[in-house]
């Protein structure tokens, strides 16, 4: 008997403490405020004092937020992690060639201008494009918010980074009159056509179709506009060469390795460290800037010079691979497009 009242006791205290939680969310935003982590409520108070942002909508917002434990698995293992030799056919395939020689086709015209307009070959342009969305079919299948969350308070690694993403994302939708929590994008955030992060959709997207809307998740023209206006921005050099391949003389080419994938030494320089490329270029002149850099290759190591253009590449996702990959494809896309009339 005495453990049947026991029993009721209980029961009435669980029955009380759910009554007393639904009328404290039924009282509204500050119930929800309290159940926020404190680095996220740090973060609201941010965005409040900062850009005038209504406290209880953002309270709304992060409520709904959802950390996603896939999003730290992917960011966590690259696909970098393989060989050069594995990595190369995800991205430089006959599939992304054939994508790209038809979506030049389609967008000739605007491609043509932002050549002329940004210096940018439309191969190059093409290729970004192709190597991140396959020119726009694959676009990202995380909420952009619980991505940017997730990575903001739960990477540590490069928390502060996705914290000033996840600031300008919210200034973004802000701008653009969207709904924050509907947006799709890929695990690190990355939005629309050329997968921009927020910060970078808000400084170099541009309207290239004349609509007066950047629109990066539906006009390719603005896509191809915003890429151009990137590359372009970070200093692409209008008709110049972007990497070579190189042959090794010397062991002091350990020396010109170290030197990074920055461009800081002249193939003059190079030569004495005994990296030379291994086919003439007639603009490789011996005070061009080269960084030298080795990929893994089927039978052995790939010795590559990379000059200026191929660092560019590298400001849009700050990967040898990458780079080298948009780079082979584009020479893929413009040898397609240019060898077959009826592609």
């Amino acid at each position: 008997m005495h453990l049947f009242h026991k029993n009721i006791s209980l029961s009435f205290k669980a029955v009380s403490l759910v009554v007393f939680s639904l009328l404290a969310i039924g009282c509204g935003t500050p119930s929800i405020a309290g159940q926020l982590r404190p680095e996220v409520r740090v973060f609201i108070g941010e965005m409040v004092d900062r850009h005038g942002f209504e406290r209880a909508e953002l309270v709304r917002i992060f409520s709904k937020a959802k950390f996603q434990s896939a999003i730290i698995r992917a960011i966590s293992q690259p696909v970098t992690v393989r060989p050069w030799y594995e990595y190369r056919p995800l991205f430089v395939n006959e599939r992304r060639t054939v994508g790209g020689v038809t979506f030049w086709n389609n967008h000739a015209e605007k491609l043509e201008r932002a050549r002329k307009e940004y210096g940018l070959p439309e191969e190059i342009v093409t290729a970004v494009i192709g190597v991140e969305t396959v020119y726009g079919t694959q676009t990202g299948k995380y909420r952009v918010l619980d991505a940017l969350v997730t990575l903001a308070f739960d990477y540590p690694r490069r928390s502060e980074f996705f914290r000033d993403e996840l600031e300008q994302y919210l200034l973004l939708m802000k701008e653009r009159g969207a709904d924050v929590l509907k947006l799709r994008g890929s695990y690190a955030g990355a939005i629309g056509i050329p997968q921009f992060m927020p910060s970078s959709y808000r400084r170099y997207a541009i309207d290239f179709d004349g609509d007066t809307r950047k629109d990066l998740l539906q006009s390719p023209a603005d896509a191809i506009g915003s890429v151009a206006n990137y590359l372009k921005m970070f200093g692409w050099e209008q008709g110049q060469p972007v990497a070579v391949r190189a042959k090794i003389s010397s062991e002091r080419y350990q020396e010109a390795l170290a030197a990074g994938i920055k461009p800081s030494l002249t193939l003059l320089q190079m030569k004495q460290f005994g990296v030379t490329p291994l086919v003439g270029l007639a603009d490789l002149v011996g005070e061009r800037m080269a960084a030298l850099f080795v990929l893994e290759g089927k039978d052995g190591p790939e010795y590559w010079l990379g000059f200026n253009n191929f660092y560019v590449i590298t400001r849009y996702n700050r990967s040898i691979y990458y780079a080298m990959s948009v780079w082979q494809l584009a020479e893929e896309i413009h040898a397609a497009r240019n060898g077959i009339n009826d592609f």
